[in-house]
């Protein structure tokens, strides 16, 4: 594969120029609207949203793959809905698919999901019978965010989006606190294999009893400080297929969380436990015993100043397996949870997962226009266990003698709203120093430091 390292002056020479342009430029009038222009009822809509990202990484730092790569990713969604009360229907088609890429490079259902029915339910609202609070049923597929998505998430950077087959039941109180249960068949994205995806084949994707995600998520009302507090079990369990790791696995966690906003402090810790069993790969026949856990923890300041500044520091942390032959699995599975939020970009870069990891982070953000964000990260990241895989790049020494120190990873990004509700600029480039663990572990890539640079553009109609 050919090493395809981004020209970052050519790369960031347009929206650099646009940046320039913008300096001043008045408010811009209310976005425009498909269901406006069709004239649809006030209980209609159609919505088009079309995505179209270039993605170039220099010096691959997985292992077994050399050079760069580069991907140029595409997803186009139709949604439309019917909001009429009590009951009401939504139907989402998505596309998604890639170009530029080869068999060389890292591709799976992530980035590719030719023409498919993302989301089609029936939704029922009704006020609480003798209490105060509302009710709100789903029945049909669906897309959802849990807390702050680590765990089940809708996915916003990745090219492919997770969806899911059942019933979903949410009751909120007059006070704003909510208890949400659902039993779901998680959607099975199709084709998986690399020559059908590098071809953008279209295969019906699949929902079957042999995996199924159930649930409930609760989260109290306001407390002091405008504080919230979430409560949650979560069990996936899959029948032994050879497709599958046989999890099952029960997931146990909270979160407290108070949002950011200018003039104080936010902040947010949380912490889940995960027992069970599962399997290490998919076609093992041996269930091994699974206790994992994963910690959060972070806080931040926002000024009440111009530019709205904002300073945070946070520490991320998931356990890893300490002996591949003891009969335990303690590695954390992040399970339909996003990623993009906490570790940087995703796509063909991804190098952070939430596994065997022990990582602070620093984070600066600053908004210099009214439509214009931009931020700066610096993480450090070491292995929660050595002997354990540096998961996302398939590094691994099992004998722990390559130390822990995976390395830094920098990122620098900006955000633009070319026309709010229409047109969004996403761009950026975020850098991986390696440290001493992937210049030591004997299937460690040998390339030098990973650079990879985005340019996002989103129009919604």
């Amino acid at each position: 594969m050919m090493d395809r390292t981004p020209n970052l002056g050519r790369f960031f020479c347009l929206p650099m120029l646009l940046l320039g342009s913008g300096v001043g430029i008045a408010a811009e009038p209310a976005p425009w609207r498909l269901s406006s222009a069709l004239d649809l009822p006030d209980w209609a809509e159609v919505a088009v949203e079309h995505r179209i990202r270039y993605e170039s990484l220099g010096n691959q730092f997985r292992a077994g793959r050399p050079g760069g790569d580069q991907a140029l990713a595409l997803r186009t969604s139709l949604l439309g809905q019917v909001r009429t009360e009590p009951v009401g229907a939504v139907a989402e088609l998505m596309d998604s698919r890639q170009h530029l890429s080869d068999e060389g490079s890292p591709i799976d259902t992530g980035q590719v999901n030719t023409v498919d029915l993302l989301q089609a339910h029936l939704r029922w609202n009704a006020g609480a019978l003798g209490s105060s609070g509302t009710h709100r049923l789903v029945l049909g597929r669906e897309t959802l965010d849990l807390g702050n998505r680590r765990l089940v998430a809708r996915n916003a950077y990745r090219n492919t989006i997770n969806t899911f087959t059942g019933a979903d039941w949410l009751w909120t109180s007059g006070s704003g606190a909510t208890i949400r249960g659902f039993a779901l068949l998680p959607v099975q994205r199709l084709p998986e294999d690399v020559p059908s995806l590098l071809d953008n084949q279209v295969v019906a994707d699949s929902q079957g009893f042999g995996q199924q995600l159930h649930g409930v998520y609760a989260t109290s009302a306001a407390m002091a400080s405008d504080a919230r507090l979430e409560a949650y079990w979560l069990g996936l369990f899959e029948d032994a297929d050879p497709a599958r790791r046989h999890r099952r696995l029960h997931t146990t966690g909270g979160r407290l969380v108070r949002n950011a906003r200018p003039g104080r402090w936010d902040f947010e810790v949380e912490a889940a436990l995960q027992r069970g069993s599962s399997r290490t790969t998919t076609g093992s026949t041996v269930d091994l015993d699974h206790t994992a856990w994963l910690l959060q923890a972070g806080a931040g300041y926002t000024w009440e100043a111009d530019f709205r500044p904002r300073l945070g520091v946070r520490l991320d942390q998931a356990s890893g397996d300490s002996d591949p032959g003891d009969g335990r699995n303690g590695r954390f599975d992040t399970l339909f949870g996003a990623r993009r939020f906490d570790f940087g970009p995703t796509g063909i870069y991804g190098a952070v997962a939430r596994a065997n990891l022990r990582s602070p982070e620093v984070r600066a953000s600053l908004q210099p226009l009214q439509r214009i964000e931009t931020s700066l990260c610096h993480r450090w990241i070491w292995l929660e266990n050595p002997s354990d895989a540096f998961t996302a790049a398939g590094v691994r020494d099992p004998s722990g003698r390559s130390g822990a120190f995976v390395g830094q990873q920098l990122e620098g990004r900006i955000r633009w709203d070319i026309m709010p509700g229409n047109c969004r600029l996403d761009t950026g480039v975020t850098a991986l120093f390696k440290g001493s663990f992937l210049d030591r572990a004997p299937n460690a890539n040998p390339n030098g430091d990973a650079l990879y640079a985005w340019m996002e553009w989103t129009f919604t109609f």
